[in-house]
């Protein structure tokens, strides 16, 4: 096992890859205490109670500490700051392990410590915390004999998550995704931290994602008031408007998208694709007279964002598809914790300085606009890190523009 050093990597190698910290016991010890840079969260000491799932690790022990021989440790136990303190100590020289809990599971006992605690833990040096951004900030920026003297942390920390937030949407790496599957109603829920879409696309059987298109040709309508015959809306004994499903989200659910498409052939036609004749035109179906039209010409389906049921809502043809869902969050879904690139920590410190300066009175603007040019130049530099370029792979996208393109 790797020793701690005094740099800023504190776990060890078991620690980081492994998600397991073990004590060898002394006669006496009942406290031990966790120095992974995951937090211990504890819900139960027994696998009897349905809190025990909520513990995001498990305790085994054993009295040689070899492979085979350890067991998962039930006895009382409690947890507070990533303190574990036992009921009963163990015998001198025995063998304590805190595995936290892994998508593969465990390396001790059963195995049985399946959960996302250690690979949450993985490429964590890639960020700091806001929590430290700030603790940094206060530490490095305010004082006597600085340009902040005085500032509340309340203050600092409104400033920090603002930052953060307007960071997200467009500097700092805050796409996450889901994989999802669409369910014969054609929508899916929008992730809880949603805040815009990124991208979307189905995945074939070869795992090749295949892009959707948001389309203008529908949407899904926010209000949708019950009418009486004269066209007013309907009220219930609340005075508020009687709302009906849509029959707009209805009628886009069962089209058909050969007609939207303009994909649609005579025979599709004589097989009564059109019975109504709305997308035939003289003996062409609409459009095809002056070619397609470029954001209708799309095979791999549609989607809308249904603002009223908070879902994507997509075309017929993506039934039962799997599907990625790339969004923007804006980084502020876990508080305090929140991640913030180092290759943008930088950028946030002057962002902190800049809003806290342009926000008191009787600062000299010459200095408020010093620090908005110093900002907005750390804020530029954190794109071009954070845009991750490589010179290789531009190359290698590049070599297919020297093709020659066949007529």
């Amino acid at each position: 096992m790797a020793k701690p050093n005094n740099g800023l990597i504190t776990e060890t190698n078991s620690q980081y890859y492994a998600g397991s910290q073990s004590f060898t016991t002394t006669s006496s010890q009942t406290s031990f205490t966790a120095t992974f840079n995951t937090d211990l969260v504890f819900g139960a000491y027994s696998p009897n109670t349905s809190d025990y799932g909520l513990n995001n690790f498990v305790l085994y022990t054993s009295a040689i500490g070899l492979p085979g021989t350890f067991g998962e440790y039930t006895l009382p136990y409690t947890v507070v700051n990533n303190v574990i303190t036992l009921a009963t100590a163990l015998p001198a020289n025995s063998y304590l392990v805190i595995q936290l809990k892994s998508n593969s599971g465990g390396n001790y006992g059963n195995e049985n410590a399946f959960g996302d605690a250690v690979e949450n833990n993985y490429g964590g040096y890639t960020y700091v915390t806001l929590n430290d951004i700030i603790n940094n900030f206060l530490v490095a920026y305010v004082g006597a004999g600085k340009l902040i003297s005085d500032v509340k942390r309340t203050d600092v920390i409104f400033h920090a998550k603002r930052g953060l937030q307007e960071f997200s949407y467009d500097t700092l790496k805050s796409i996450k995704s889901q994989e999802l599957s669409i369910p014969p109603s054609l929508s899916v829920v929008l992730p809880q931290d949603y805040v815009n879409y990124v991208k979307l696309s189905w995945v074939d059987q070869l795992g090749v994602k295949h892009q959707i298109l948001p389309t203008q040709l529908t949407s899904n309508p926010y209000a949708t008031p019950l009418q009486d015959d004269n066209g007013v809306p309907i009220q219930d004994n609340y005075e508020e408007n009687l709302q009906g499903s849509s029959q707009t989200e209805e009628r886009w659910e069962v089209a058909n998208t050969k007609l939207i498409n303009n994909i649609a052939s005579l025979e599709d036609y004589n097989n009564g694709l059109d019975p109504n004749n709305q997308y035939w035109d003289n003996g062409n179906f609409y459009g095809r007279a002056y070619g397609l039209d470029p954001q209708n010409a799309n095979i791999n389906g549609t989607f809308t964002v249904n603002e009223r049921e908070g879902k994507i809502s997509f075309s017929s043809d993506l039934v039962n598809k799997l599907i990625i869902l790339e969004y923007i969050s804006d980084g502020l879904a876990y508080d305090m914790d929140t991640k913030v690139p180092k290759m943008a920590e930088e950028a946030m410190y002057l962002h902190l300085v800049y809003s806290i300066l342009a926000t008191r009175a009787n600062q000299p603007e010459y200095v408020v606009q010093r620090f908005k040019r110093e900002r907005s130049a750390a804020l530029r530099n954190a794109k071009i890190r954070l845009s991750n370029i490589k010179l290789s792979e531009i190359v290698q996208v590049m070599r297919g523009k020297s093709k020659w393109i066949k007529h």
